[in-house]
């Protein structure tokens, strides 16, 4: 693995503090907060901006790290599954900006899929962690939790991440 620049490291801090802080943001309305995935967003942006290692390791890392230090989302099984999902977004989006072009349809595409494999992969978890405490994890409850219940903050994600990429194109933020 490549030395980390410091401009990776401070980049990486700042997505990480941003994960920490946002769900501060609209948690004080659960339903409202689970509804915008506030956390996903500086995890979608670290696999476009520091590529898929980074963005897996910040994605895996910031729900348990929230837990540790503000106790929120649940460790078991939310942050748990949290976890491998945003690990996915993060490998995703990291994996194929390095391989697609750089035009915004592409990150669009991108997005998509990673947001797509994301939720696959917290289905996945999820119904193994509820069957290890034998609770039914059903497809009305996959789709209701990870795809109905989630459309504001789906949107707000296809919106705002590309327009941020873009702009941190522009800006130079992000290495080639």
């Amino acid at each position: 693995m490549k030395r980390m620049t410091n401009r990776q490291l401070a980049m990486a801090g700042i997505l990480i503090a941003l994960g920490l802080a946002l769900p501060f943001l609209t948690g004080q309305i659960p339903s409202f907060g689970n509804m915008l995935l506030p956390m996903h967003l500086p995890v979608l942006l670290a696999g476009f901006v520091l590529g898929a290692p980074l963005g897996t390791l910040i994605g895996f890392t910031l729900p348990l790290l929230r837990h540790l230090l503000f106790t929120m989302p649940p460790l078991y099984p939310t942050a748990v599954a949290m976890a491998f999902e945003l690990a996915a977004y993060g490998f995703i989006t990291g994996f194929l900006y390095r391989r697609l072009p750089r035009k915004p349809v592409f990150i669009y595409f991108n997005l998509i899929l990673a947001m797509g494999g994301g939720r696959l992969v917290w289905g996945l978890v999820s119904s193994a962690l509820y069957s290890f405490s034998g609770t039914p994890f059903t497809w009305k409850l996959f789709v209701t939790a990870g795809f109905v219940n989630a459309v504001p903050g789906l949107i707000l994600q296809i919106v705002l991440i590309p327009l941020l990429v873009i702009a941190l194109q522009k800006a130079g933020l992000i290495e080639e």
